[in-house]
Parts: structure tokens; sequence; C-alpha cells
């Protein structure tokens, strides 16, 4: 039978990148009439589950590092899950803190880092000057213009965190809300939001042939990695993400950066 072996064989190579870690950078242009015209053309990087150290390790941090510096982004993101261990968390924020993009770098937290090291995680996060967005929003100034960056506080607790931090914004004012998964801007209202940025779902980690058996949201491949919308057409882009979790392969869902370019819309 040869289809099994052809079959393994696309499986070794896939295998083999993945274990390289290799990460790319996956553009998008995104055009909308609420940025103001001092935001026109800014480049925002978006970052989420790093895990670090699982498929991450120190020499894929540099590269992750280095590779932000040459984007040179006006505004780094980040979207959680930061590491596998306390341990990691100092080492990991004092290599995101030296991107030093001109508007700051902001970020939620992931199920992970409630789960363990959240001190740890808020403490080296306010030393390395990244702001953690706890069911919050932060005011980006450039020449007395701004954008309102809000996030989400654990995304799977809706109890407690069920009312979206945008609903006391204003329509006309844009809007980027972080949120750890995407599952959360459809669960919940989240009106007077311009773009969503989520991550949690690792594109699915490993796919075949397009296929992803582990999608980590209750909506299955409708959120698993790109540019979409909710029910109530609020565009969000979810990323592949960096690291891994359970098993430390990435097969057909490569490691990427997010870089958007947000453009103003007359």
């Amino acid at each position: 039978m040869k289809l099994p072996v052809y079959i393994l064989s696309i499986f070794t190579i896939s295998l083999l990148f993945a274990s390289c870690a290799t990460i790319r950078v996956k553009t998008y242009d995104f055009i909308n009439s609420d940025i103001p015209q001092a935001f026109d053309s800014c480049r925002v990087a978006f970052v989420s589950d790093l895990h670090y150290k699982s498929l991450l390790k120190e020499k894929g941090l540099n590269r992750l590092v280095k590779i932000l510096k040459k984007e040179s982004p006006d505004l780094l993101l980040l979207g959680g899950d930061y590491q596998m261990g306390c341990e990691y968390v100092a080492p990991l924020f004092e290599k995101l803190g030296s991107v030093h993009p001109p508007l700051g770098i902001y970020g939620v937290l992931g199920n992970h880092d409630y789960k363990r090291c959240y001190k740890e995680v808020m403490l080296q996060a306010e030393i390395n000057d990244i702001h953690l967005l706890e069911h919050q929003t932060d005011t980006l100034w450039s020449k007395q213009q701004f954008i309102l960056v809000s996030g989400v506080r654990n995304p799977f607790d809706l109890r407690r965190n069920g009312v979206s931090p945008t609903l006391s914004l204003a329509s006309s004012d844009f809007v980027i809300l972080l949120t750890h998964t995407p599952d959360y801007a459809e669960d919940v209202m989240v009106d007077n939001t311009d773009l969503v940025l989520a991550g949690h779902t690792h594109g699915g980690q490993v796919r075949l042939l397009g296929y992803a058996p582990i999608t980590n949201s209750r909506y299955g491949k409708r959120f698993l990695s790109g540019l979409k919308y909710t029910s109530s057409g609020v565009p969000i882009i979810i990323t592949n993400g960096i690291g891994t979790s359970r098993r430390n392969i990435r097969i057909g869902a490569r490691a990427e950066i997010v870089m958007i370019t947000l453009i103003r819309a007359y």
C-alpha cells in the first residue's frame, strides 16, 4: 500500500519542520474609518501562546525577539499563555521587554497563566514595562490623537468577566480588544470593538491535510486561525501562536508573528 507510506512521508517532513520551530510573519492590512489620521500606517505586532519553554526554547525566543526588532512595530500586543513553569517567566518577559516599541507593550493572560505563576507573571510584566490589562482599557496617544486597547480578564470565567470592557467606550473611538480565546468575542457582546485579537487555538497545532483533530474552541474550525468574523460582524484575527501545549510538535500550523498595518478609511 503506497498511500500510507506517502502520508507517513508527509508526516515526517512536517515533523522535521515543526522541530525547527520556524516562525513566519503573517501580515494583515486592517482598514477602518475609526482609525485616527495619526495612526494611519501604524504597525501592530501580535504574539500569543509562547508556552516558554515548550517547543519554544531559548534559541527560539532569541529568534522571535530578533524578528520583532527587525519588523520594528509601533505597538506590541500579547495574547497570553506565556510560560510552562514559573522559573521561565523572568527571562521571557525580560526578552519581550527589550523590543521597546514606541507605543508600548500590552497584553492579557491566558488560562495557563491563571492556573499557575499568576503573581510572578504580573510582577515580571511590571518590571519590564509590559502592561497587562485585566478587564481594563488603556489609551495610546500620538500627535494629540488616540486609539484604545482593551484587555479581557480570564475569558473562561463568564460569571465574573462576562461584560466586555469595551461596552463603556464610545463607538466612534478605534478600539482593539485582546482576549486569550476567540470564543469570548462570540459568547459575549463586545460592542464598540473595531478589532479583536485572540490566540489559544494554536491554529490546531496539528493539522493533517487541513484537518485539525483538536481546535481548543467550542466552535471548532470556525475560529481556528486567520481573519474571521463573529455573528455580529466584528472582525477577529486569531493567531497560530508560537509555542505548543500537550505535545511539543507542530504540523501544518506554523508558529507565527502577526503583523497588522492600520489603514485609515476615508
